[in-house]
């Protein structure tokens, strides 16, 4: 079992403090939800964790090693930011290939996608866009995928099959994930933070995320 913590995370921004009192754990085999209302700094933590974002302190440990800028690691990390990342004029095969993932398990998975296999990403709906990055982020050889609002765009039978398919690679990696549609992430956590006010807590029971101002359950 491999383990990412996050803790002594200092983010301020024109001296108002966004993010001051985090400790965050991720291990593999396990599936971690972050919750938190907008603003409130998930994505900010998501790229202090990967390293795109230089806060004024951090520690980011992989099996208690400290490691600064875990985005120049991929067999240690990869994140899924919110917005799309795959360059719009690559085919499907092309970005199957550059993963280097089989794309028969995709189109086993989502068959209406597939078919588009030759096809720029670019004339893909949104949705399906958004499950090419999902899907070939969550099969890569890596210890720890960040997903940054996965099912954004996605019909609901195709969140149903992604979170089979997530729940399925936890057994290869750990996971960490966020999305407002947080009944999807409570419903496949392990484990589940909420931040708020700068500050992630560690729920014990779902009843938590209400208590802590999240949402009403």
């Amino acid at each position: 079992m491999h383990k990412l913590e996050i803790d002594s995370v200092l983010l301020e921004f024109d001296l108002r403090k966004v993010l001051s009192d985090v400790y965050l754990k991720c291990e593999t085999g396990k599936i971690t939800g972050l919750l938190g209302r907008n603003g409130n700094g998930k994505t900010c933590l998501m790229n202090i964790i990967c390293g795109s974002l230089e806060p004024q302190s951090k520690s980011i440990r992989f099996d208690n090693r400290t490691i600064d800028i875990p985005f120049k690691r991929p067999d240690l990390l990869l994140y899924l930011p919110q917005f799309n990342f795959i360059p719009e004029h690559l085919t499907i095969k092309r970005i199957f290939d550059d993963f280097e993932i089989d794309f028969k398990s995709f189109e086993k998975l989502f068959p209406d996608i597939g078919v588009n296999y030759k096809s720029p990403i670019k004339h893909l709906s949104g949705g399906h866009r958004r499950i090419v990055e999902v899907f070939v982020i969550a099969k890569s050889k890596t210890q720890f995928i960040l997903l940054d609002e996965p099912f954004s765009h996605i019909m609901p039978l195709h969140i149903e099959k992604m979170k089979e398919l997530l729940v399925e690679e936890k057994q290869n990696k750990g996971i960490l994930m966020t999305d407002h549609l947080y009944q999807h992430i409570t419903s496949i956590s392990d484990s589940l933070y909420v931040l708020t006010s700068g500050k992630t807590h560690l729920t014990k029971h779902i009843s938590d995320i209400e208590k802590l101002g999240y949402a009403r359950i």
